[in-house]
């Protein structure tokens, strides 16, 4: 056995955390190991050693999924029952969203230990409040979810001459004398009105709104455009990714609109990206054609949970970006008091050099997208909260790379951390689950 070390806890000594795995079976979308609610139960034994990168991704089905994966999907080690423990998984979830009342409870202890593709869209849905746990109203709330977003898109995505247009056409027989002095040539500057005018400096001018938000959407527009490269889904030219391309930037500049404290923050197309995805393949071909408005409800929910690492004037606060990597470091420190002071004394490797994207991105930029999914599900069924679990298991991102990170110095540990090295994903959310406890203040 590894002797023990100063500050190191003493699950890191076991020899299981090194052994060789029982078989080399692919990355499921289900992890054995539990993460269940309140009380948390005894967590599973430790995950092997990360197997060679060398070693076979996903398998056909997932990659025609994914379309394109960034980088490989994690390897699972795993017993020979494990099929079995995810097909009663997959009954166990049907079971429950066939009741007429959802046992949220019940319903989170099964998400975290990974949702099925096919179920996702729904499970999240009702794990983000966006859907009421007594199915019997499903259908009244979406539908009326569905008309308040057809009224956000007609109100915030109009041209100037548009809304113009309609102010023109609401006045009735002013509209009639307006035209009439137009085909006349006798329009005067008076007869134009402040806010129709597209030099008009109003604040209530439409115009003057447009020119100060152009910034925003032409930031939107560029992130859009780059956001996953790489998946088909997302691009390669075609109508269908054009056309999820076209959702995003919707879902962003009303987004954008309807919070002016926020407004729009470079990365928040990476975190949307991820719910889109899920919600428009969803398996029911109506709920799919509404991932549109299904993703902005859920999105501004996501954000509202994070909404401190988004808010400029709260960065140096309590609540801001800078105290929730400052609970990391401490959360560090009492779970690897060797590897925090390596990191932080020794190598000078501020936690914000790495960090600061890991927590405001939801990690969708360390893990390709089959791994995040998996995340996800842990991120929003986990009973300590979303804010909690994130920090867990950034900090078991680190323990994870831990004797990569003590033989390391600044330039190499900051490499490393800035561009996660692929890795079991069971084994991160395991680690993580060794974390709980008190809320680091």
């Amino acid at each position: 056995m590894v002797g023990k070390k100063k500050g190191v806890p003493e699950w890191l000594n076991s020899p299981l955390w090194s052994s060789n795995p029982p078989n080399d079976r692919i990355f499921s979308s289900y992890d054995t190991g539990t993460l269940s609610p309140d009380p948390p139960p005894s967590p599973p034994p430790p995950p092997p050693k990360e197997p060679s990168p060398s070693r076979p991704g996903l398998d056909g089905a997932h990659r025609s999924e994914i379309r394109a994966p960034a980088r490989e999907s994690s390897q699972s080690w795993s017993w020979p029952e494990d099929e079995s423990l995810e097909a009663q998984l997959l009954v166990d979830f049907q079971i429950t969203l066939s009741k007429r009342i959802i046992n949220l409870g019940e319903l989170r202890r099964l998400a975290c230990q990974g949702i099925p593709q096919s179920l996702r869209p729904t499970v999240w849905k009702l794990l983000l409040g966006y859907l009421p746990l007594d199915q019997t109203m499903w259908a009244h709330e979406l539908g009326k979810k569905h008309n308040q977003y057809k009224t956000f898109k007609d109100e915030f995505l109009l041209y100037p001459s548009e809304i113009t247009s309609r102010m023109e056409a609401s006045e009735g027989s002013k509209y009639e004398e307006l035209n009439c002095l137009q085909r006349l040539g006798l329009l005067s500057r008076s007869e134009i009105k402040n806010g129709e005018h597209p030099l008009s400096l109003a604040k209530t001018s439409v115009w003057n709104q447009y020119f100060q938000e152009k910034e925003i959407l032409e930031q939107i527009e560029r992130d859009v455009n780059r956001t996953h490269p790489e998946i088909e889904f997302f691009s390669g030219g075609s109508s269908f990714a054009r056309a999820n391309q076209e959702a995003l930037r919707h879902i962003l500049v009303i987004f954008a609109k309807l919070n002016p404290g926020i407004k729009y923050v470079q990365g928040m197309n990476e975190v949307l990206a991820l719910v889109f995805y899920v919600f428009r393949n969803d398996p029911d071909e109506t709920d799919a054609a509404c991932a549109e408005a299904d993703t902005f409800f859920c999105f501004s929910e996501l954000l509202s949970v994070f909404r401190e690492n988004f808010c400029k004037q709260l960065d140096n606060t309590v609540v801001g970006i800078r105290s929730t990597i400052a609970k990391l470091s401490q959360l560090l420190k009492r779970h690897d008091e060797e590897l925090w002071r390596h990191l932080e004394v020794t190598t000078k490797v501020n936690p914000q050099f790495y960090a600061f994207r890991w927590i405001t991105l939801l990690l969708t930029r360390e893990f390709n997208f089959t791994d995040c999914l998996r995340i996800w599900d842990t991120l929003l069924s986990d009973p300590e909260g979303p804010h909690e679990t994130l920090l867990r298991i950034c900090c078991a991102m680190l323990i994870r790379v831990r004797r990569r990170l003590l033989a390391g110095d600044f330039i190499s540990n900051l490499k490393l951390l800035q561009n996660f090295p692929t890795t079991n994903i069971n084994h991160i959310l395991h680690v993580a689950n060794k974390l709980r406890g008190p809320t680091v203040d």
